[in-house]
């Protein structure tokens, strides 16, 4: 005979699935979630509509002093304050105990990056590729690395984009918003020995595509940005776009530029967006003060 805790349990469940339309799964989740809490708080010989605030607190801490992950730890609460509002809805309690608890803090991961003799390694690997297609390759590389570009941004660069100033790309990121960024000499020589062969002429891509009137496609390119990185001796799984424009940023970071700077080059609308690269700068400064400081000097 089921306890009046699974009963109350059962109840919500069917209300989550009647008037929320949770998925499956998502029921599975909240079933498991409250059943852990139940064995938690049947050593207390409460029932699972039963517990207070302070027995909240309790099990966030069991939790915490057992190794789960932050972001399990914050779901279940998520579970649980779902639960006590239904309960509190029902008129089961007269109170709602989830309120006054506060949720673990997760943080944020920090950006996946190459290191600077690891993207070498990579273009040094399109740098051997020959033919039409290896200038290319080295030309997309060179761009995706020197500007920090997106995926997109780079398979959808117009001609127009180095027509202006050799020195410069004309990038159109997020919103439709326009940003100039300089690019240096090796991607600039490897753009040149690309337009002398890029084909067809007419075509308004930088990068044409097999299909006439389209650009390359990304997935096109991810396909050749893991063979190169196969190539290269890394694996696949470290390489991607996107993690070349965090290296782009956090090289940059580590060799001096500022923020600011990194963040109009980037195209983020807000510099909060940019700092989660500060990782780098921490590093840089601990080895500043390491280096420099008279007092880090001295033997304790």
């Amino acid at each position: 005979m089921a306890s009046e805790g699974d009963r109350h349990v059962e109840a919500f469940l069917e209300m989550m699935a009647a008037e929320r339309s949770a998925a499956a799964n998502t029921l599975d989740a909240y079933g498991r979630d409250l059943a852990d809490f139940g064995e938690f708080l049947a050593g207390c010989g409460l029932a699972v509509h039963q517990a207070d605030a302070d027995r909240l607190r309790d099990y966030i801490a069991a939790m915490r002093q057992s190794g789960l992950a932050a972001r399990t730890a914050a779901r279940r609460l998520s579970t649980l304050r779902q639960f006590h509002r239904f309960l509190f809805s029902e008129g089961v309690r007269s109170d709602d105990p989830s309120q006054t608890i506060d949720s673990p803090r997760l943080g944020r991961p920090l950006p996946k990056y190459l290191s600077e003799d690891d993207v070498d390694r990579l273009i040094d690997a399109a740098r051997r590729r020959t033919g039409v297609a290896g200038r290319r390759c080295l030309a997309m590389m060179e761009l995706l690395y020197a500007a920090g570009l997106r995926v997109s941004e780079l398979v959808g660069l117009p001609v127009s984009a180095v027509a202006r100033d050799p020195e410069t790309l004309m990038v159109r990121g997020k919103g439709s918003k326009e940003r100039i960024i300089p690019i240096g000499q090796p991607a600039r020589l490897a753009l040149a020995a690309w337009l002398e062969v890029r084909q067809p002429k007419t075509s308004r891509w930088l990068f044409p595509g097999e299909n006439s009137g389209d650009h390359l496609t990304r997935s096109a390119f991810a396909k050749q940005l893991d063979d190169l990185a196969i190539e290269a001796g890394l694996s696949p799984s470290r390489v991607s776009p996107h993690v070349l424009r965090h290296s782009f940023a956090s090289h940059l970071l580590a060799h001096g530029a500022d923020l600011r700077s990194v963040q109009q080059m980037l195209g983020h609308a807000d510099i909060a967006t940019t700092q989660i690269y500060t990782h780098v700068l921490d590093e840089r400064l601990r080895a500043l003060v390491n280096d420099h400081h008279p007092l880090a000097k001295k033997k304790t």
